[in-house]
Order: structure tokens, then C-alpha cells, then sequence
């Protein structure tokens, strides 16, 4: 028997979800909350869907596997083991569930990413029998890669990895090397241990290329503890969320703000967010707006940088891609913004002098200014700001740059030695936020709107490595 499984990518948040189907009915795996589109795709295959399944209690998205249920009258399927607050059909290792006559899904337990984490594994019948097509791992055996064993709290990280090791192994040991691997995580999603190393796997390729199989238990829990950075402050939020049942998300659009509108949500200390991109936002923008562009992980970086619950307003060109950042903000839990307004920021202000600019940089300037030539129409640097996380920090930087990472930086404005600021990161993206942020409380900066791989050949000068 044939069956199809088609992945439905959120590159914003770095996971995928799955539709599996033999043609008449489907199996739904890990859906994000905007279940529209996993309805539409359904609808497009000609397929019914009758269960919808969860890898585990997730903690980087709110699920829409409750609401999916629901809608379509599917079968729920959620670990026994876990504490929730809505019906579901509970499922535990060993357990086999009738998808139709030909398709049936097999369940594993593979803690180490959470406690009571199940993974799923797709049986097909061939020659009278059922034979493993793949299977779906959500955070435990990713491409190249695991799901990261502290998400829920230091104390339980060491166990967590040791059991994430020998679930691993287990798959490995159930499953033929030419077993699909269909993974939740790994693809920017702050939930895996390193990023994947590859577009598509198989339970043999995994062996050769994860390290996983070539270390040893501790040795494997020493390495992945010692290689995890920060993850965002909202997945305190995301569990809870699910392990209650989220209700349906409403897209509608939100209410328009004029200018008067947006000038009392920006002195009230609520977040105004601009979402062009950060090149725009310098050219022209309302003062006491924060840059979060829809060309980056927006919904991430506003989800790790706000207080949790705190007011959003959206800002862009037009209603679409205000419609775009509202589906992306529904699927962290910040379900509907206080308010919109799209157009020119000259429609955003009723006094012109309410719009600034920031000047922007790249590596070269940046050299040059070292060497005592800032370029004509940009202040010399008395601080360069790196915003980027502790681990790109390490692995190189400038000399002489401030280190603070920029979720920690609303809270360490006040430690940014005084003088003019040069902010970088990676790419650009976060030093745009972070610029915003520091222009927001009074001071001097400038924008290195660069990548910093760069950084080194266009001549800045590096810290020596360890």
C-alpha cells in the first residue's frame, strides 16, 4: 500500500508538522494552531482526517491539535502519562491504533525531550503483513541532531539526556535502516540541541551521522548540556497552554489605530512594533517603536523580549502582512493585538518630528572607525554592542565589544557604557531590534546592517580565541 506523508513547514519557529494519508483517510501529527492550513491541504488531497496525534506537551508553539480534533471529529491522541485538562484518547508504549485497513500507527515511548514523550511509528500492510514506512520522533531523534532535555528545568537536564540517549538507540534498534525519520524540531526551532544537518533522514543515515549513536551515555549528556544556549523566555507560557487545551485562534483582523491611538500606546509602555524591514524602519519610523521585521523569526524575538501579556500593536506597508505577523504571533499565544495601522509612517503621526531615522553601517565602516576614519555622516563608535547569543559569542568576536545578548537587553539597558553605540549580531536582524530599543531610551546608535561572518575580512579587528 502506497501512503503519502506531506510536511507542513513553520519556518518561523523552526518545526514541522505532518500529514500522513493512504488516500482516503489522514493522520495529522504535531499541527501548529493555525490548523487552516493542515484543513486546506486535507481538503486539496481529497482526504478525511481521522486521528491527530501529539508527539508531546510542546513548549515552543501553542498546539492546534485540540482545536484540529475537534473540528474535524478526528481521534485525539495524547500520552497517558500526561496531566491535561481536556478529553483526549490517551496512548502509552506499545500501543498499536488502527488508522484504516491498510495504515496503523505504533507507539514508542522516547522520553528525554519531555518526561512521557511518545514517537509514532507508521506501519503499512505489504504482502499480507505490516511492515515500519517511518516514524514520527517530534523531539527525540531529530536529522543529525537531538531535542534539547532542559525545557523543563536544569534539575531535570542530565536525566532527561540520558534517557534521550537510549531512546534514540531504541528507535534504532525497532526500526530498519531505510525507516524514515519525520521529526517536530531541528529545523530553528529553539527545541533541539543543534540545528539539523539535512533536509530529509532515514533511521540509517542516522546512525552514521548523529552523534547520538557514536557517543556514550554521559559522555553524550556531558557534550549536549555543555553545547545549549538560552531558549525563549515565552515557552514558560506554551506548556501550561497546552497541557490546559487552547481554545480555536481568531484571525480576524484587529482593531486600526490613527495616530493619536499609537502615540498614547507608545506612552503607556506598550510595544509598538514595526514590521518592514529593518532598512525601511531606518529610513523612516515613529519614535518609540521597537524594528521586528516579517523577514525574520518575529514572532520569537517579541515572544523572548516582551513582558508576558503586555499589549502588541502591529505597524506595516499593508493589511496583509499584518495579517501574516498575527497568524505567526496566534501560534506563540499572543492571540489577538491591541491594534494595527499599515500605509507610510508619515499616516502613523500627526506632527512630522514624531519620525526618526537611524543611521546604519556595515563591517567595513566599522573598520574604518577602529582605525580612527569613521565614514562622513556616521558618529565614531565609543561602545560596540554585539547582541548575539552567548554561544555565537564564543566561537568569536570583536575586540573590545560589549557582550549583551538581546533578550537580556531591556532589562541591561542601563549597563551600555555611555557614548556613541554600535550594535551588531548575526545578521542584522537583532542588532535592528536592539537599536530600536536603545534609540527608545535616549541614546546615540548606529545600525551594522551586516553579516558578521564578514567581520574579520572587511579588517575589524577580532578578539584573539581562547
Amino acid at each position: 500500500m502506497t501512503v503519502r506523508v506531506s510536511v507542513i513547514a513553520t519556518s518561523s519557529l523552526g518545526d514541522r508538522s505532518y500529514l500522513a494519508t493512504d488516500g482516503a483517510v489522514a493522520v495529522v501529527v504535531d499541527p501548529q494552531r493555525d490548523i487552516d492550513r493542515i484543513m486546506y491541504l486535507a481538503g486539496e488531497q481529497g482526504v478525511r482526517i481521522t486521528h491527530v496525534v501529539e508527539t508531546h506537551v510542546h513548549n515552543d508553539y501553542v498546539s492546534g491539535g485540540l482545536d484540529l480534533a475537534r473540528t474535524t471529529g478526528a481521534r485525539y491522541l495524547v500520552a497517558a502519562a500526561d496531566e491535561v485538562g481536556f478529553d483526549r484518547v490517551p496512548v502509552a508504549d506499545g500501543d498499536v491504533v488502527d488508522v484504516s485497513d491498510g495504515l496503523r500507527l505504533r507507539v514508542v515511548a522516547t522520553p528525554g525531550h519531555t518526561f512521557h514523550h511518545l514517537s509514532y511509528v507508521l506501519e503499512t500492510t505489504a504482502d499480507g503483513g505490516w511492515s515500519p514506512t517511518g516514524v514520527f520522533t517530534g523531539g527525540s531523534l531529530l536529522f543529525g541532531t537531538t531535542g534539547r532535555t532542559d525545557l523543563l528545568g536544569q534539575q531535570h537536564a542530565d536525566e532527561l539526556a540520558r534517557h534521550q540517549h537510549a531512546s534514540a538507540r531504541r528507535l534504532a534498534d525497532l526500526l530498519p535502516d531505510g525507516a524514515q525519520v519525520w521529526p517536530t524540531h531541528g529545523f530553528g526551532s529553539f527545541c533541539s540541541a543543534t540545528q539539523a544537518d539535512a533536509p530529509e533522514s532515514t533511521i540509517g543515515r542516522e546512525k552514521q551521522a548523529n552523534p547520538v549513536f557514536r557517543l556514550a551515555a554521559e559522555q553524550f549528556a556531558t557534550e549536549v548540556l555543555a553545547g545549549l544556549d538560552a531558549y525563549p523566555a515565552y515557552y514558560a507560557h506554551m506548556g501550561v497552554a497546552n497541557a490546559a487545551g487552547p481554545g480555536p485562534v481568531d484571525l480576524t483582523p484587529a482593531a486600526r489605530a490613527d495616530a493619536d491611538d499609537l502615540r498614547a500606546r507608545i506612552a503607556a509602555g506598550e510595544w509598538v512594533v514595526d514590521l518592514r524591514h529593518r532598512r525601511a524602519y531606518a529610513g523612516s519610523h515613529l519614535a518609540g517603536t521597537v524594528s521586528l521585521g516579517l523577514d525574520g523569526p518575529m514572532s520569537t524575538w517579541l515572544g523572548w523580549l516582551i513582558d508576558w501579556g503586555t499589549p502588541v500593536t502591529l505597524l506595516a506597508e499593508t493589511p496583509e502582512q499584518v495579517a501574516d505577523a498575527q497568524r505567526e504571533l496566534a501560534r506563540i499565544g499572543i492571540d489577538r493585538p491591541a491594534a494595527q495601522a499599515t500605509g507610510e509612517p508619515e499616516r502613523w503621526v500627526t506632527d512630522p518630528a514624531a519620525l526618526r531615522e537611524l543611521p546604519v553601517a556595515d563591517f567595513p565602516a566599522l573598520a574604518a572607525a577602529q582605525a580612527g576614519h569613521a565614514p562622513a555622516g556616521l558618529p565614531a563608535p565609543q561602545v560596540v554592542l554585539d547582541v548575539r547569543l552567548t554561544s555565537e559569542w564564543r566561537a568569536g568576536h570583536v575586540d573590545g565589544a560589549v557582550h549583551v545578548p538581546l533578550p537580556d537587553l531591556p532589562a541591561r539597558l542601563a549597563e551600555i557604557p555611555a557614548g556613541t553605540v554600535w550594535v551588531h549580531c548575526g545578521s542584522g536582524y537583532r542588532a535592528a531590534a536592539a537599536t530600536s530599543l536603545l534609540a527608545n531610551a535616549g541614546r546615540d546608535v548606529v545600525l551594522i546592517d551586516d553579516v558578521f561572518g564578514r567581520a574579520e575580512a572587511a579588517g575589524v579587528r577580532m578578539a584573539p580565541t581562547a
